[in-house]
């Protein structure tokens, strides 16, 4: 069962980060999908690293769209980027030090964070971007 049903209502309107949005979600479904039928921990910290190591590109990405196009909310959005980092970066140390496990709890929090971002942060920005012409 999927984490989260990509829809068009998380189109964002500006073809790169729709892009990077849907593989999110695709990696997010991957990893919930190993975490649902007991892959090993190997497995596991796989996809995560992905995850985590394609975030961190995805809101480079972002945060280099605010900046050429003057975005006027990029600081707090940009916190929002760094909480979010700093929150998987600190699961993932306690997931490579044996000290966490992937449950649905925590894959809850990412789909609720990812939804939440997707449809209020990003769909905000994205307007100021089209209305710049950034398609």
């Amino acid at each position: 069962m999927s984490l989260l049903n990509w829809s068009s209502a998380f189109c964002v309107g500006v073809t790169e980060i729709d892009d990077q949005h849907k593989k999110l979600v695709d990696m997010a479904n991957r990893l919930n999908d190993a975490m649902q039928i007991g892959q090993g921990r190997e497995a596991l910290a796989k996809i995560l690293n992905e995850l985590v190591d394609y975030t961190v590109y995805h809101f480079g990405t972002e945060e280099k769209l605010m900046s050429v196009h003057q975005y006027p909310n990029q600081a707090a959005h940009k916190e929002e980027h760094k909480k979010l980092i700093a929150a998987v970066s600190d699961f993932k140390r306690k997931f490579d030090t044996g000290d966490a496990a992937i449950t649905s709890e925590i894959m809850n929090f990412l789909r609720d964070w990812l939804t939440k971002h997707i449809l209020q942060s990003d769909k905000l920005f994205a307007k100021d971007l089209n209305s710049k012409g950034v398609k």
